[in-house]
């Protein structure tokens, strides 16, 4: 396959690259490098496989030749972001998902919208199955990204019921890993930098909140298995309408944990001497998180591998080397 990747640089993005160039297909990264990094992807710089393009995908998207798929990631993705560049966020969730739609229709490419959790937003049905349509602030902080990744949800349904064109949807849930930034306000990368440096780690409220965190390898693997289903494989793999291909698919653990439960395991592993530190909520913060994935067990056989611990030490020993580098 010929994919193109907006967002190839970021997180979540590189991991994907890595795994379609493992696989012997034909990347492109689309990345403005707001948030997104070259050393992510410099390995395969070179690559005849592999080509990386400095492109703002709110403007006009153009690639030669054919693609079998786009996959949209682009987009701020931790609070830190999304609050520092709210505008920004809602151009990629709006106008972005437009653009690679469009380019998606042009080249009758597959196309693949990353959405979130968040949609969610503090939500009143736990765990969170695909049909709940969320508890949202359209108005509050977080309402720049929880808005833009549901206006990017009903554009893709929309391209796909008037357009005929092959959609997925993918609901991200906490994914953690290599790669992601030291800085980036998420609450695993926060502990951990912190517990490395003897800080004190950052618990907002009393740390009584729940949160599902899936290692990086483990929702690429969701994703990969959601971008290449086909509805013939679908239709073998269950009867149900609900079980749709281009509707929204949940795709995290649901291995559920407290924040302050993280926290102590991040301290106990690291072997720090970090004391935690208690700090007001943040506002619309929701209060639990975890995800159903019954659709993705019937409908792509998947499920995650990795437990949290081996996630985590993976993830310290990744922000140790980050560290030891500055």
């Amino acid at each position: 396959m010929r994919v193109l990747i907006t967002g190839g640089a970021g997180f979540l993005g590189s991991h994907l690259c890595d795994r379609l160039i493992g696989d012997n297909h034909e990347v492109i990264v689309f990345d403005n490098l707001l948030t997104g990094r070259v050393d992510n992807i410099e390995h395969h710089l070179g690559n005849e496989r592999f080509k990386f393009v400095k492109q703002d995908v709110t403007e006009y998207l153009h690639v030669g030749g054919e693609l079998d798929a786009v996959v949209h990631f682009a987009s701020p993705a931790s609070p830190i972001d999304y609050l520092q560049l709210p505008i920004q966020t809602l151009k990629v969730g709006s106008l972005g998902t437009h653009k690679a739609l469009g380019l998606a229709k042009a080249k009758q490419a597959r196309f693949l919208l990353a959405s979130t959790s968040e949609v969610y937003g503090d939500p009143q049905v736990h765990p969170q199955p695909e049909e709940y349509w969320g508890h949202v602030n359209p108005v509050g902080p977080r309402g720049v990204y929880d808005e833009a990744k549901r206006f990017g949800e009903a554009i893709t349904m929309a391209y796909h019921r008037y357009h005929g064109l092959d959609t997925r949807i993918v609901r991200i849930f906490n994914t953690y890993g290599t790669r992601m930034r030291p800085n980036d306000g998420r609450v695993i990368s926060n502990f951990v930098v912190q517990a490395l440096k003897g800080e004190p780690l950052t618990v907002y409220g009393e740390g009584s909140q729940t949160r599902s965190f899936c290692y990086v390898s483990d929702l690429i693997e969701g994703i990969l298995r959601l971008l290449m289903i086909s509805d013939h494989d679908r239709s073998k793999a269950s009867d149900s309408n609900d079980d749709d291909i281009h509707l929204p698919t949940n795709i995290g653990n649901p291995g559920e944990f407290t924040v302050i439960q993280l926290a102590q395991m991040v301290i106990e592993m690291t072997g720090s001497r970090s004391i935690v530190e208690h700090k007001p909520l943040p506002i619309d913060d929701p209060r639990v998180r975890q995800p159903d994935i019954g659709r993705a067990v019937r409908l792509l056989g998947w499920q995650p591998r990795v437990s949290l611990e081996e996630g985590l030490r993976n993830t310290i020993a990744f922000f140790a080397n980050e560290i030891e580098r500055v």
